[in-house]
């Protein structure tokens, strides 16, 4: 085996990716911004063909599209495991189905888009732990399918949170997100 420069294996995978979708993205994407391990985040769409991968058709709920975020993290920093806890407990609520608050829609989904068995298994083990020990008052309904692709939203939906911090929608959905990600998680938030 040939170590790289750094010390690790030429070849080994510096960063993973991971697709979730918990609702309106802006929210989903910035917990995610925040979280130490966390290397890159991308808002964008998963589960509908590229044909129809564009903001206005994605809205109708008719695309088999749900807005998602694409993870780029560091698993030397963060497991994928933390990830998917973050995203169960702060970044959206999994038992809502095909909405999040005030939006309604199959665009709105619970889903974890998993890239390999290994995700895969560990979604389904942590979604029955979760019910197991009943942390939610309601059926968990997030969908665990297979990533076919992921299409990359329009440039004004990125990072959109950091932009617009005085829009109502942000101050009353998505910055609680972020004072939850703080509270539960401070050993892992980054400012």
């Amino acid at each position: 085996m040939v170590l790289a420069a750094f010390g690790r294996p030429t070849g080994a995978p510096e960063t993973q990716k991971a697709v979730f979708a918990g609702g309106c993205f802006w929210g989903v994407d910035a917990v995610f911004r925040h979280v130490q391990g966390v290397v890159g985040v991308v808002s964008g769409y998963a589960g509908g063909s590229a044909a129809t991968a564009e903001y206005g058709r994605v809205s109708t709920g008719t695309t088999g599209h749900a807005e998602a975020v694409e993870v780029t993290f560091d698993p030397r920093q963060i497991s994928y495991g933390k990830l998917l806890e973050i995203f169960f407990t702060v970044a959206h609520d999994p038992t809502q189905l095909n909405r999040q608050g005030p939006d309604v829609g199959t665009q709105y989904r619970s889903a974890i888009f998993y890239t390999d068995e290994a995700q895969r298994q560990s979604a389904r083990g942590l979604i029955e732990r979760l019910t197991r020990t009943n942390v939610f008052p309601a059926p968990i309904v997030t969908e665990v399918v297979p990533l076919a692709e992921f299409y990359p939203a329009e440039s004004y939906h990125q990072d959109y949170l950091a932009h617009h911090l005085s829009q109502p929608y942000i101050v009353y959905h998505d910055l609680p997100k972020l004072e939850r990600l703080k509270d539960r998680f401070p050993a892992l938030y980054r400012p």
